[in-house]
């Protein structure tokens, strides 16, 4: 590590660690990851990168922890903010968890993009989404 704090998804993952007593290589086998990637997911800030939902996945079932916990340990450590509630589809949490940061700008082209999408699929007798 670099010397500066630990985000929230370096903390979960080192505590896990000490828990399990287990190394980085460790990690890597029981999450299915090589073990670079698991190095790097403990050792480098996320600076408002998340990792992929498979690779979020496959730590949470490695660390034997809820993905919620995992996931919102990733989205706290890239300066994001979930909704409380708690969502099934990842896609949606990173969705919802990124229009904070867009402007305000950004935020109404994506509304009107949505509002688009959703009349579209109104339009189509029996298109979802």
């Amino acid at each position: 590590m670099n010397g500066s704090p630990m985000d929230t998804l370096q903390q979960l993952i080192h505590e896990r660690m000490r828990e399990l007593n287990l190394s980085y290589s460790e990690v890597a086998r029981r999450c299915g990851l090589p073990r670079s990637t698991a190095h790097h997911l403990a050792t480098h800030p996320r600076s408002g990168r998340l990792p992929s939902p498979g690779t979020l996945e496959k730590l949470a079932v490695g660390l034997n922890l809820p993905l919620q916990v995992v996931r919102a340990a990733a989205a706290s450590a890239a300066g994001l903010m979930l909704d409380s509630q708690t969502l099934d589809d990842p896609e949606i949490e990173i969705l919802v968890a990124s229009i904070a940061r867009l402007n305000a700008a950004d935020r109404r082209h994506v509304a009107a993009l949505v509002r688009s999408l959703l009349a579209d699929m109104e339009a189509v007798p029996g298109a979802q989404g």
